[in-house]
Formats: structure tokens, sequence, C-alpha cells
């Protein structure tokens, strides 16, 4: 499935620019705009507020600003329930639009809302035709296969600061948290990639984002920084040893922190530097 998909996801870290230059969100319009209505064309977009429980009032303030912003059309797509995922219309919406954004909240009303629905089948597939996928905070977290739904801020890497769960699966071997810088997330982050040293570590600060091509090269915009954690050279690791309070273990990690402007390739956990730049740094 991943070999074929043909879209951008645009991953946010959360509270991000809504009246000032909204380079973010602008950012999803203008691809949005080119995905399959051609250069200059009109984005439609879906916001999808499963995340919340304040659905219509976050709806309604992304609808103003996406509409602000260019687009052609902005509507709310408000899921009560498994029953309303499964329409024909929900698959109807979401298969025809060329930008699909999630809000902020609880992921794990997105997976249990949505997973296995067509609601959920007609993201993938608008996905595959091309579609700009977008999440911020929850919306971010749950992107990835494997997701964190809850975890302990502002603490030590520890085996049982953290708890994951199957996500949406736009994005394979990556593991997504947002809010990083802010709520202090290194710890539970590096937890998440100790127990699965496989998958890339992406922390995302607020009001910054990662833009993912079909490539699966990124680049990091907006405001912050992003932090990316390579577990793949990982010497000694004692997760599976130690109690669930005590400190973990760790050598050799490799950790990368991208401001905007900077590329990373994570099928070849490259690191490449800002455009204009005569060199790019391996690890």
């Amino acid at each position: 499935m991943f070999e074929t998909q043909q879209g951008t996801l645009v991953i946010i870290g959360g509270s991000e620019d809504k009246e000032g230059e909204c380079v973010i969100l602008r950012r999803f319009v203008s691809l949005a705009s080119g995905t399959r209505t051609g250069a200059g064309g009109s984005a439609r977009i879906v916001i999808v507020t499963a995340a919340t429980n304040q659905s219509q009032a976050v709806g309604e303030t992304y609808s103003r600003v996406f509409k602000r912003l260019g687009a052609g059309e902005a509507r709310v797509l408000d899921v009560a329930n498994r029953q309303e995922a499964n329409a024909a219309a929900t698959y109807e919406t979401v298969a025809g639009a060329s930008g699909i954004f999630f809000t902020g909240g609880d992921q794990l009303r997105i997976t249990s809302l949505l997973g296995g629905t067509k609601c959920d089948e007609a993201l993938h597939d608008a996905y595959r035709a091309g579609a700009v996928i977008a999440g911020t905070s929850a919306g971010a977290s749950v992107m990835s296969e494997t997701m964190i739904v809850e975890g302990e801020d502002s603490e030590a890497a520890r085996r049982n600061i953290v708890q994951m769960a199957p996500g949406i699966g736009l994005i394979r071997e990556v593991v997504i948290d947002q809010h990083f810088a802010q709520r202090g997330r290194l710890g539970r982050l590096l937890t998440a990639v100790a127990g699965h040293p496989h998958m890339l570590g992406v922390g995302i600060d607020e009001d910054t984002a990662i833009v993912v091509r079909p490539d699966d090269i990124f680049e990091v915009i907006g405001s912050q920084a992003v932090t990316v954690i390579d577990g793949t050279q990982i010497r000694e690791s004692n997760i599976s040893e130690s109690g669930p309070r005590a400190p973990l273990a760790l050598t050799n990690v490799i950790l990368h922190i991208l401001p905007a402007g900077y590329r990373f390739d994570k099928k070849q956990r490259l690191l490449l530097l800002p455009e204009g730049a005569d060199r790019a740094g391996r690890q």
C-alpha cells in the first residue's frame, strides 16, 4: 500500500499560528490547491473533527482560517459515531477532497471512531490519489502506524512513561510526538524509540510542522524546531531488563535538532541541509 501512495503529509506540532502569517496553514492550503485541482486551482478542504468534543467551535475556526487563506471550499466533517463513519456520504466527502485536515483533541478518538470504516478507506484512497493530509496535535500523532497515546511529560526516559497503540498508518517506521519542547517530551519519545528502534522518532514543537513528500523526504517549516531521534545505531539498551520506574540506559542514539528549512530523508536516515547550502550530512 505504501509504495503506491502519492499524497503529501503536513504534520503539525500543535498551537499553529491562525491569525498572523499562518505559514503552516497557508502551506497546507497552497498544497491542496495544486494537488488535484491544478496549479492555481481552489483547494477543497475537509476538516475532520473526530478528535475533539468541541467539534462545532473547532471546525468553524479552521473553516474561517482556510477560507481566508484562499481555499475554495472548507467544510467540516463531524463524525459522531462509527455508523456515520461508514456512511456512503462520508466516503464521498473525504474521497473528493484535495486537502483533509485533522484537528487536535484525543488521537484515540480518531482511531476508535474511524478505524476500519468507509471514512478510513476514503482517507487512504484520497492519499493514494494525491490529496494532502494534515493533522495538528492529536491529529499529528495519529498519522503513523504506531502512535503515542499518552505519556508523562518532563520525565527522564523510563519504560513505563509512554503508552502506544495503532494509528491510521499514513506514514510508516516513524513515531510522532507533538507540543514537543513546550511540554518536555524528550524522555517519552526516547522511550518510544528504545522500544521500537527501527522507527524514527520525530518530536515536533508548537507552531512547527514537517511536510512529508511522496519520496519520503520531509521539510521543516514554522517558527520552532523538530527533534529527530534515530535509534538504529543504538549499542546498549536495558529497556527489557529495567524496572518500570528505573531510568533507561541508551547509548549511541543519534539526535538531530532541525529548524525551518532543514530536510530529512527518512528512508535513508540522511540529513539534508537547507537549500542553497553546499553540503549534506549523513550520520
